[in-house]
């Protein structure tokens, strides 16, 4: 039997701000108990994926910290593969900083490789500055994702890390290049971290740009959550969709859908209609 993986969002697929989503645990447990091998994927570069994984060890999942894929670590393994010893002027907070340590960057304050943005809550329009003419005096534009927006619970939002870089690429005219999810990088990545084929890989997400738009154009099995920023009427303005759409992960919990993600037998799932 061809051994399938699964790629899983978190914020908004199994969790919403401090609390679980209804079956998420169970059905996390079941694929460890299963021995289906997964992966959670985070846009936020803000912390480690050991303070990820605390984190949700909290929410009550038994995970390690292994199970955690961050863009700060795609970003930082990326580009020290490109540029090894590689020297970076960051705007973001320890998570990233962390990573691009490990890969065996030196941060520095002026003549940098690299300029990287990530997220942070402390962003100073001094450092902003900053990096602007590091960039027009020859530094390379590295985002960490380009999510304008980040959802911080009760319908409320905060700047994500694809504002900033936004207000940098206008300011010196050149675009960034980004290696967190629709990439094809971290997509890539985080599909050979699990040992997966192509056709072995279901993403699980809430997401339609970022989650589904990258997990689609890589091949893989998609599968559309609606308990988080994707809403079933929004489907309607993609020219894109995925392969099953659900209310939750709970509903995976059903072992007749399961299989049917499985085996990709989207067919046999009853569809959103569309016009």
């Amino acid at each position: 039997m061809n051994q399938k993986g699964f790629l899983i969002d978190m914020d908004g697929v199994i969790y919403r701000g401090s609390e679980t989503i209804p079956g998420a645990v169970e059905f996390i447990n079941n694929l460890r108990k299963q021995g289906f091998p997964f992966l959670f994927l985070t846009n936020n570069s803000q912390r480690t994926n050991r303070d990820v994984s605390y984190k949700l060890r909290k929410l009550g999942f038994h995970v390690e910290d292994d199970d955690v894929f961050t863009c700060g670590m795609a970003t930082a393994r990326y580009l020290a593969s490109r540029t090894p010893q590689a020297t970076a002027y960051v705007i973001g907070e320890g998570g990233l900083l962390a990573e691009l340590h490990a890969a065996g960057f030196s941060i520095v304050d002026d003549h940098p490789d690299y300029v990287i943005i990530g997220e942070g809550r402390t962003i100073m329009l001094e450092s902003v500055d900053k990096a602007i003419n590091m960039i027009m005096n020859g530094a390379k534009l590295i985002a960490t994702n380009l999510d304008p927006n980040c959802p911080v619970g009760n319908g409320k939002y905060r700047a994500g890390c694809g504002a900033f870089v936004a207000m940098v690429e206008c300011a010196t005219g050149k675009q960034a290049f980004s290696v967190g999810k629709p990439s094809p990088v971290m997509m890539r990545m985080a599909r050979k971290k699990l040992g997966l084929s192509t056709d072995q890989a279901v993403m699980i997400g809430d997401t339609m740009g970022t989650d589904i738009l990258g997990a689609g154009s890589m091949g893989f099995t998609t599968v559309l959550t609606l308990s988080g920023v994707t809403k079933a009427e929004d489907l309607n303005h993609f020219s894109y969709q995925p392969d099953f759409v659900i209310s939750s992960v709970k509903d995976l919990l059903n072992p007749e859908l399961f299989e049917k993600v499985l085996h990709n037998k989207k067919e046999l799932v009853e569809e959103i209609p569309f016009p």
